[in-house]
């Protein structure tokens, strides 16, 4: 007959305490800095970003690039290059995207080319937003309810991002194949009622929701991030020749708000 051994409570705590006195060596191997491009053009005008990433040991997450030579054309063979500003930022506030145009940025840097293209898409339309408690089993939980006006007879592709108090807060990306032609709903979670952490909602807190209209290939880039976490998966390439990141031509609303809990609808 076999025993079960037994260690008293007292004995485990004390082997619990002493075993986390021992130093943990992190077995992490050196990989070569990547660079980093996060562009865009939209109609406020163009943006592009260049930085490279540092060792794990560096304390700054990346490093910005002021060097890079960075050109902008059309697929009807207008050119720009998009002057360097300051960290690592290359702006035009005149060079603005226009609905149905094709785009492609190529970044030329230490002799390497990183490139990418993206298509301008028509205005979004935002039909609504509120405040709503659903019911999910025996919990009430707040949703910021958004709806868009899909654009009829053609695919669309969303990216929404709410900031609160200035800071990014939730975001998502939609496309109209659930509901072609029709109104499109994306609803945000907030929180569940009775939660008190810092991820709640405070009366008087201002939302701000960017609207994106995209195009496929920044979708799958984006709806790859989202999904990461689940997958063990990097986001997938948006640029040829090496380099992290992405490229959107993209049309943008913005849409403003203040937080009161009294605005919050119960749902039908």
């Amino acid at each position: 007959m076999n025993h079960l051994r037994i260690i008293p409570f007292y004995l485990f705590a004390f082997l619990l305490l002493t075993s986390c006195e021992k130093e943990i060596e992190l077995d992490y191997h050196q990989v070569d800095a990547l660079y980093v491009v996060e562009a865009s053009i939209s109609n406020n005008g163009t943006e592009v970003r260049v930085s490279q990433t540092n060792a794990m040991d560096d304390n700054n997450s990346s490093s910005d690039i002021s060097n890079a030579t960075v050109t902008l054309t059309t697929d009807n063979g207008q050119q720009w290059n998009i002057p360097y500003s300051r960290n690592g930022f290359y702006r035009s506030s005149t060079i603005k995207g226009e609905a149905g145009t094709t785009y492609t940025i190529d970044v030329a840097l230490d002799g390497q080319h990183f490139t990418s293209t993206s298509t301008m898409q028509k205005t979004p339309i935002l039909n609504k937003f509120r405040f709503v408690w659903m019911k999910a089993a025996s919990e009430r939980i707040l949703f910021g309810d958004l709806r868009l006006q899909d654009i009829p007879n053609e695919d669309n592709w969303y990216f929404l991002h709410i900031y609160r108090n200035g800071i990014g807060y939730r975001w998502a990306v939609m496309r109209d194949d659930q509901n072609p032609n029709k109104e499109l709903q994306q609803l945000f979670t907030f929180f569940r009622e009775g939660s008190s952490d810092n991820d709640v909602l405070q009366e008087g807190d201002n939302l701000r929701i960017q609207i994106r209209a995209i195009d496929q290939r920044a979708y799958d880039y984006l709806y790859s991030m989202q999904i990461m976490d689940n997958t063990g998966t990097n986001p997938i390439p948006n640029f040829t020749g090496g380099c992290l990141g992405y490229f959107s031509a993209y049309h943008q609303i913005t849409y403003d708000c203040i937080y009161h809990l009294a605005d919050a609808e119960e749902d039908d």
